[in-house]
């Protein structure tokens, strides 16, 4: 694939798109406190409406497959992006609380209704799966490193609400160059009713075949492990390791960073040596890397971590390609939208767990626990390996 063909314009484009549905999420945490003073509720009042947004996100994945067979893969995507763009301004001129909360959630959704079509529209179009996977899912860490210090700034300057539209002014030119970019393409099912096929057998079926079921179970502790650092890594750093909040800014920044610069490479890397030998890779750097942000106790081992930290986190670029490879061309859209759900649903109580036994037991115990998850993670990455090798010798032995 070249960067400047049209293969890597749809890439471009992608890109681009995935970028503006995740800074619009973005753009709310840096303003929370001024979104509860402004309509005069809690914190926990304005974290319902954030953990709505997430997980109306999360179980969005599984409906765009389905829609995307049904009216293609552009449509969808479009419908996402623009969508983005009316949900952001929806949420940036809330009047009142409940506005606020359900702009929110219909955020959450319609953003959510991008990741699962595109992964399985860059499949149809690029041969390396693995490296197109990777460029595109850098989108997230690059809108987690650019738009809560924009966001931030904005709401200093001008208001919460000008911060928050902040999604908006991305994702409706987003919107408009994908539209230019990509062409149409012809749906899969395009004469297939995409409720016709919600029938609990097949959906079952599919999640229960070996591969996906036990990459699907790596998924949801990398998930788990993912949540739980975006919500909480600052706060580790402040009141475990005692990090100014400006420090703890920086290296959260950075951890993002890497993931950004570290994705592309391992889905590169995914293609050449194997998914689960890549992803094997990130996932050690990862258990040294939360162990030391615990046991650390100077700027070179926090800081060090921290970085092994986001380069774990980028599994996702090794793992999800697995799944493409075992799904059809005709499931691609609605089955890995499904695992998504899926995974990502599960996944989504890293946030609440984490945040339980940090309470219980403090912030080392918490990340120690991340640690530990990680290396169950590995263990089983592990095994897939060593399996796999054991049924490809089987094959050969006549």
């Amino acid at each position: 694939m070249k960067l400047w063909s049209y293969q890597g314009a749809v890439l471009g484009a992608c890109t681009l798109a995935f970028f503006a549905t995740m800074a619009a999420r973005l753009a709310i945490s840096p303003v929370v406190p001024a979104i509860g003073d402004a309509f005069g509720v809690s914190n926990s009042a304005i974290g319902l409406a954030l953990t709505g947004m997430w997980m109306a996100y999360a179980a969005s994945q599984f409906p765009s497959g389905l829609l995307a067979d049904r009216y293609g893969e552009r449509r969808i995507i479009l419908v996402a992006v623009g969508g983005t763009a009316l949900a952001s301004a929806l949420v940036a001129m809330a009047p009142t609380y409940p506005v606020f909360l359900v702009g929110a959630v219909v955020l959450g959704g319609v953003a959510g209704l991008h990741f699962s079509v595109a992964t399985s529209l860059l499949t149809r179009t690029i041969p390396n799966t693995g490296s197109a996977i990777g460029l595109h899912t850098a989108g997230a860490p690059v809108a987690g490193v650019l738009v809560p210090l924009a966001a931030g700034s904005i709401g200093v300057w001008l208001d919460w609400r000008w911060a928050v539209a902040l999604g908006a002014v991305i994702a409706l030119p987003s919107a408009l160059l994908f539209g230019m970019v990509v062409r149409p393409i012809a749906p899969v099912r395009p004469d297939e009713s995409p409720w016709s096929r919600l029938r609990l057998g097949p959906l079952l079926e599919l999640l229960g075949r070996p591969p996906i079921a036990l990459t699907a179970g790596l998924s949801v502790v990398g998930a788990f492990v993912w949540q739980a650092t975006a919500s909480f890594l600052p706060a580790f750093l402040i009141e475990y390791q005692g990090y100014g909040e400006a420090g703890a800014g920086a290296l959260f920044s950075a951890y993002f960073v890497v993931q950004g610069l570290t994705q592309p490479l391992l889905g590169t890397l995914s293609d050449r040596v194997g998914r689960y030998p890549a992803a094997t890779a990130a996932v050690g750097i990862g258990v040294v890397g939360y162990t030391g942000l615990v046991a650390g106790g100077g700027p070179w081992i926090v800081g060090g971590a921290t970085l092994c930290a986001g380069l774990a986190m980028g599994w996702g670029a090794a793992l999800l390609p697995k799944f493409m490879d075992h799904l059809g061309e005709e499931e691609r859209s609605a089955g890995f939208g499904l695992i998504r759900t899926a995974y990502m649903v599960l996944g989504a109580s890293g946030s609440v767990v984490t945040g339980a036994v940090a309470d219980l037991l403090g912030w080392g115990s918490a990340f120690l626990a991340l640690a530990g998850l990680l290396g169950g993670m590995l263990l089983v990455l592990l095994y897939g390996m060593r399996r796999a090798r054991t049924d490809a010798a089987q094959r050969v032995v006549p």
